[in-house]
């Protein structure tokens, strides 16, 4: 993981997507979130919106995510995503909308560590789509979640490691001895 070059993602961590199945993920990725920017990294979070007539109406009947409160970002990240180096939304899976994908270039990112929610679709498809871009992607399997349930969240990692590489996936633990390495690095100037 090259952190010099590295973003942090934060994936829909918004109201209408923690539940009983995903609620373990806030602290933990609360908890990442202050540990990158503790070390000057950069941080982009993403804010899924669903509208009406999407095709997540069409094809599921699922309507939810159109308006506030469940498309705020929960209360414990709030004050984090207003300080972020950005703010993406969206209105499908993936973080690599064309806003993204230049806000990525401009900035020189080669490494996205994604976390957030939901494992098995957002995160996974960002990844996903991060990878088939040339990044390097890492997904920090224990500060993501699915609101669907803890055999969904194991299922897109399992679809993550055949899509991106089984070492691609790493724990908060592994992030946190990259950001503590990087930070021990002498600066040449």
């Amino acid at each position: 993981m090259d952190i010099g070059s590295a973003a942090l993602v934060v994936i829909d961590m918004q109201n209408g997507f923690v539940n009983h199945h995903s609620r373990h993920a806030v602290p933990a990725v609360s908890d990442l979130v202050a540990q990158w920017t503790a070390a000057r990294r950069p941080v982009v979070f993403t804010r899924y919106f669903n509208y009406p007539d999407s095709p997540y109406e069409r094809f599921f009947q699922w309507r939810r995510l159109q308006e506030p409160p469940e498309t705020d970002i929960v209360p414990e990240l709030a004050a984090a995503a207003t300080h972020a180096h950005a703010v993406v939304d969206k209105t499908g899976y993936t973080l690599l909308t064309p806003e993204a994908a230049e806000l990525i270039s401009r900035a020189g990112w080669t490494d996205l560590v994604f976390c957030g929610i939901a494992t098995e679709s957002c995160v996974l498809k960002s990844a996903a789509d991060a990878f088939e871009h040339g990044y390097t992607p890492w997904i920090v399997t224990d500060a993501c979640a699915s609101d669907a349930g803890p055999d969904v969240h194991d299922a897109g990692l399992l679809v993550a490691r055949r899509l991106i590489g089984t070492g691609q996936l790493v724990t908060t633990d592994h992030v946190i001895g990259q950001l503590t390495a990087y930070a021990g690095a002498p600066v040449l100037e």
